[in-house]
């Protein structure tokens, strides 16, 4: 064994140096450096073992509190007490580490958002990623322009993130019956359109609600079922049409108040007011109050139901006032009118159903459409009431976003100018 001590090693022609023969080991002592210049170049066409910083960072022990891009190599400490923030990733270049620790136990609460970088992909997915877990961490690796940022750490500890995306909603309530005798106007089942950030892997519980019974003999029309969309930090929903208020009594009925309100029924001795709409109260309204009853000895005309997009119109002398109209919506790539409400019943003449599926007054009168949640139409002297409609849930995503796992078998509708559109015409469930 020899020693050698130079301070430069060239090759004697060209422009390689070979280090030893097939099989033998170079050893660098503990403690030794390489020092690789800035534009040099490591080309390694052998298996490279625990080489490099692959899977691995260096932790900034400054804990981050609020939003930061973070750098390539570098794992951070992040703390969400205040509340959560979002962290944006770098560029992706093949090898590229980032990690990430919750500090105080508090993703649960306060979650932390990972921002790809542009066109940059985590976990195969272009939109952004969610950590949830109490006390993880994670280690992202970036792979490739396929699958972009992934988790390679598997520790207890550890949890792939959350991929989050957006959805539009169309949330319309049942429709109310019209009341008994001469009875008001169902009112429209609420309706709301939302968009919400669903997160994957989470299952969001769909309720679509029943339209309402007509009034019996002088009695009320039942109010309309709920529809609903509920799910981890989602939580909507539409309330019932209010039942058209029974005629007849020794005192008129007031409309029910709902997610629009039933038109008033009419007595001698008392002109009864249409229901209240948006109950309970919602920004945008989700519907609207139902009209008022005429009262005379002989006109009695009944109070058009309420719809999403007008009131419904007060009796006058013996005939029902008209209901009021539905709202439009395209969320199916179509516009459709939803949630009108039910004309009002009355001694003679009738109002007109709401556009949006609302029942016509008449005798008999006419029920609000399913799937619409319209209102049920008033009806004549001691007739009873008829139903409301039922109500619908739409869900819309990105094709690309679409899980394919639902429930309650929903109707889904792929390439609909790139989205996915899921109708739902009664109760299921949407795994996201």
């Amino acid at each position: 064994m020899s020693e050698v001590k130079v301070n430069k090693i060239s090759p004697r022609s060209g422009t390689g140096v070979q280090l030893g023969d097939s099989g033998d080991t170079i050893t660098i002592p503990s403690g030794g450096t390489i020092a690789i210049a800035s534009g040099a170049t490591i080309n390694n066409q052998g298996t490279a073992v625990n080489f490099g910083a692959t899977g691995s960072a260096s932790w900034v022990t400054t804990v981050k509190t609020t939003g930061f891009t973070a750098v390539a190599g570098e794992g951070y400490f992040c703390n969400t007490t205040s509340g959560g923030f979002s962290v944006n990733l770098p560029a992706g270049t093949a090898g590229a580490v980032v990690a990430i620790k919750d500090y105080a136990g508090t993703f649960d609460t306060g979650t932390l958002t990972l921002v790809q970088n542009g066109s940059d992909k985590i976990g195969g997915s272009t939109n952004n990623a969610i950590l949830t877990t109490e006390g993880i961490a994670v280690t992202l690796v970036f792979v490739d322009s396929t699958q972009g940022w992934l988790v390679t750490d598997d520790g207890l500890q550890s949890q792939a993130p959350t991929v989050s995306y957006s959805v539009e909603q169309l949330i319309v309530a049942g429709g109310a019956g019209s009341g008994g005798d001469r009875g008001g106007g169902g009112g429209a089942g609420g309706f709301r359109t939302l968009t919400n950030t669903f997160l994957g892997g989470l299952t969001y519980t769909i309720t679509v609600g029943s339209g309402g019974a007509g009034g019996t003999s002088s009695g009320d029309g039942s109010s309309g079922g709920n529809s609903s969309v509920i799910g981890g930090s989602v939580s909507n929903t539409s309330a019932g049409g209010g039942g058209g208020g029974g005629g007849q009594g020794t005192t008129g009925t007031p409309g029910v108040a709902g997610g629009s309100g039933g038109g008033g029924s009419a007595n001698p001795s008392n002109n009864a007011v249409g229901g209240a709409g948006n109950t309970p109260a919602t920004t945008p309204s989700q519907g609207n109050n139902g009209g008022a009853a005429n009262t005379s000895w002989t006109n009695l005309g009944a109070g058009g139901g309420g719809g999403a997009g007008a009131v419904g119109s007060n009796g006058s002398g013996n005939s029902g006032g008209n209901a009021g109209g539905g709202t439009a919506s395209s969320i199916t790539g179509s516009a459709v009118t939803y949630a009108g409400g039910g004309g009002g019943g009355g001694n003679g003449g009738y109002g007109s159903g709401g556009c949006g599926g609302g029942g016509a007054g008449g005798d008999p009168g006419a029920a609000g459409t399913d799937g619409l949640g319209g209102g049920g139409g008033g009806v004549k002297f001691s007739a009873t009431g008829v139903d409301g409609g039922n109500g619908i849930v739409i869900l819309s995503m990105l094709d690309a976003d679409y899980s394919g796992t639902t429930t309650g078998s929903p109707t889904v509708a792929t390439g609909v100018s790139g989205k996915t559109v899921l109708t739902f015409t009664g109760t299921g469930s949407y795994t996201g």
